[in-house]
């Protein structure tokens, strides 16, 4: 690949200043709200819209399957032709999806809003790329970890307030306004941030292995959404969908091999800074994602037995300051990585991830215990995979920034995706025949599992290699 990038950004003198780096995290922080309203208001848009309950559950499985797709094919784009053109036109994109969803009539109007919203999911590795090209590595690692925490601090956002803003005016302000605030902020990027030049090529875009991928990837999150929902699937439909992701993987393998400019360049993903976190963010993400969904279940059991019979709103509340702490720690991510190194991180977090779920099996007789486990996960999850992705975008090239760390986002969402699986899985197994209710041993067994699960990590951190340099 004949390209120039490298030499442009290394003599550029334009650096983005707070002003540029602010607007970057204001439409981060508005998209992380957009993206989280659905779930406290789900049962509401049921109600509102008059669909079942598997219908609703389309509503944000749509976002998760596009944002899945879109993210590798944001991020090259983006490495090819800048990533402030692409963020800008992607953001016109939700936008055009949150009005949409603003004055949503119906279901299918919804989920074709949900649809275009979707591709928020690439606004983050975009973000990177503009970061890195205009700053030092070590700001970059600050600025992104300082970004990832205002996507996360707006999920938070969107929890607290989608059924104020429902209860109080209507559930498309709970789209309306985000999307408003996304407007605002995309107008600022486009005035404030500098132009990033697009790197010059001999060869077009990798369009064949472009669809393999996003394929490949459509048909892993559409069955993964298919086997998680109430009743699953028969055993041979899964087999069948596991051989149609297998099949067009190894298509896209071969045709990026062959590829004389491949869209996901195999050398660059076969590096030890590159494979290596993208493994380490799977296995974290999936430890997480188990204790996302059992410490829930846990508290909303009944309070006649192992549970706590809480509400919706005291779960909500149970959790703030396991949120609150996700923030703090993607926020303080890139800067602790900065200073140990991202291998140092990823080790503690493992560490303290899975000796805190491991804890939970026997300690989970009062909701403090419950809350501080949530807190110590979240923190440690939060710090491990951000300290990868900014450890990540600092030890490759620039031409391939942004399609490293969209890679890395996606992993992190089928991270998530399937250790919550696996952990329903888990409570279903060892459910009361009678009332269909998770046994506690149940519960049992799947914080025995996140904590074996985060403690894998550990297998992919070599004493003697630094893995992802900071």
């Amino acid at each position: 690949m004949n390209t120039t990038s490298v030499p442009e950004v290394a003599v550029s003198p334009v650096r983005i200043g707070w002003p540029a780096t602010g607007a970057l995290g204001i439409l981060a922080l508005a998209l992380g709200t957009l993206q989280s309203v659905v779930e406290p208001a789900l049962p509401l848009l049921q109600r509102e819209l008059g669909v079942s309950a598997a219908e609703g559950a389309l509503i944000g499985n749509a976002l998760l399957v596009t944002g899945a797709v879109v993210t590798p094919v944001a991020g090259k784009l983006g490495d090819r032709y800048g990533g402030k053109r692409v963020l800008v036109r992607l953001m016109a994109v939700v936008s055009v999806g949150g009005l949409m969803a603003s004055v949503a009539p119906s279901l299918p109007v919804l989920l074709f809003g949900q649809v275009l919203q979707g591709v928020m999911v690439g606004a983050l590795p975009l973000s990177f790329i503009l970061v890195r090209k205009h700053l030092t590595a070590g700001e970059s690692q600050a600025v992104i970890g300082l970004v990832v925490a205002l996507f996360t601090g707006g999920s938070m956002v969107g929890m607290l307030f989608a059924g104020p803003i429902a209860e109080g005016l209507s559930w498309q302000w709970m789209f309306g306004l985000p999307t408003i605030a996304i407007i605002v902020a995309t107008s600022a990027v486009a005035r404030l941030v500098p132009h990033d030049p697009p790197v010059r090529s001999d060869h077009g875009i990798d369009w064949p292995g472009t669809v393999l991928l996003s394929g490949t990837l459509l048909v892993f999150m559409l069955g993964l959404v298919t086997v998680t929902r109430d009743g699953g699937v028969p055993p041979l439909a899964v087999g069948a969908v596991a051989l149609v992701v297998a099949a067009l993987a190894t298509g896209w393998v071969v045709v990026e091999r062959r590829a004389a400019s491949p869209m996901v360049d195999l050398r660059m993903l076969a590096q030890s800074a590159v494979w290596r976190a993208c493994a380490l963010t799977f296995v974290i993400s999936a430890s997480s994602g188990m204790v996302l969904l059992l410490l829930p279940q846990m508290f909303a059991a009944p309070a006649d037995g192992y549970g706590f019979g809480a509400s919706t709103t005291d779960i909500g509340l149970f959790l703030l300051p396991g949120a609150v702490a996700g923030v703090l720690s993607d926020s303080a991510g890139g800067i602790v990585a900065r200073r140990f190194g991202p291998r140092a991180v990823v080790v503690v977090g493992a560490v303290v991830a899975a000796a805190t779920t491991t804890a939970l099996a026997s300690l989970h007789t009062a909701p403090w215990q419950l809350v501080l486990a949530k807190v110590l996960t979240a923190s440690a999850a939060g710090l491990g995979t951000t300290a990868l992705l900014a450890g990540t975008a600092t030890a490759i090239e620039t031409e391939d920034i942004g399609i490293a760390t969209s890679l890395l986002v996606v992993t992190r969402v089928i991270g998530v995706a399937l250790g919550a699986q696996v952990a329903g899985a888990v409570l279903d197994a060892g459910s009361e025949p009678v009332t269909g209710l998770p046994t506690e041993s149940a519960f049992v067994v799947g914080f025995v599992v996140s904590g074996l699960v985060a403690a894998l990590s550990l297998l992919f951190v070599r004493t003697k290699e630094k893995g992802v340099r900071a």
